[in-house]
């Protein structure tokens, strides 16, 4: 049984996650909110990751970072605490909790981790300008780790289109917005969190040995393709 640790379970992907995880692995939430389940191998930490202190765990095989954010404003109107606010969920908690648990991921069996990017740091988006470049940092962060940890720790991201969570409820609010987004992309959809869950729970198991230091696109052809 993999011990998982995953910042942010409580909803949205995060959520996803924990769920594929329950019923086959030992997992730790941290987050400000408990998850809305109860289960024997769910263990939960109230804690907020740039402010808190985070638990001590003696050995983990998987780190999942959750926390993101949609700041979707015009240029003229972010200001620099915009980006700072964004590079903090985005970059900084993810380098808190790395740093915290890399002791006890190097005690772990196969150990990786999986932070999440954006199709946005590939395909230029209006109003994406803070959130591109925060998440830009974490895939040079997943790049330069991937060479670092090796052949100890393992570390991917995922960046995906948009996903129908919580997060993206202002964007998908009603079933206009969400067919012209479906019309946007090649392969006519969108994510659902639970797409995305499943590739995060292949990038932590045994079958991804091999890949480190990789850009995970979901983007049903969004950056892909062009038809």
């Amino acid at each position: 049984m993999k011990k998982v640790v995953i910042i942010g379970g409580s909803r949205g992907i995060g959520n996803a996650i924990l769920m594929q995880q329950l019923d086959h692995h030992l997992v730790y939430n941290i987050s400000r909110t408990a998850p809305d389940v109860s289960h024997s191998n769910l263990v939960h930490f109230s804690a907020d990751v740039l402010i808190d202190t985070l638990p001590e765990i003696e050995s983990i095989d998987a780190l999942i970072y959750c926390p993101g954010s949609i700041n979707l404003k015009p240029i003229s109107g972010l200001s620099p605490d915009d980006f700072r606010s964004d590079f903090e969920i985005n970059v900084i908690g993810a380098v808190k909790a790395i740093q915290h648990y890399l002791p006890a991921l190097k005690k772990g069996q196969n150990p990786s981790i999986v932070l999440f990017s954006t199709v946005a740091t590939k395909l230029g988006m209006p109003f994406h300008a803070s959130i591109a470049t925060a998440k830009s940092a974490v895939e040079g962060l997943v790049k330069s780790l991937g060479a670092e940890l090796a052949p100890v720790v393992r570390i991917n991201a995922i960046a995906p289109t948009i996903t129908e969570t919580p997060l993206s409820a202002s964007i998908l609010r009603n079933d206009r917005m969400k067919e012209n987004m479906i019309e946007r992309h090649p392969m006519k959809n969108y994510l659902k969190p639970l797409e995305v869950a499943q590739l995060a729970n292949f990038l932590i198991s045994k079958g991804a040995a091999s890949m480190s230091g990789q850009v995970f696109q979901m983007d049903y052809g969004l950056v892909s393709f062009k038809l």
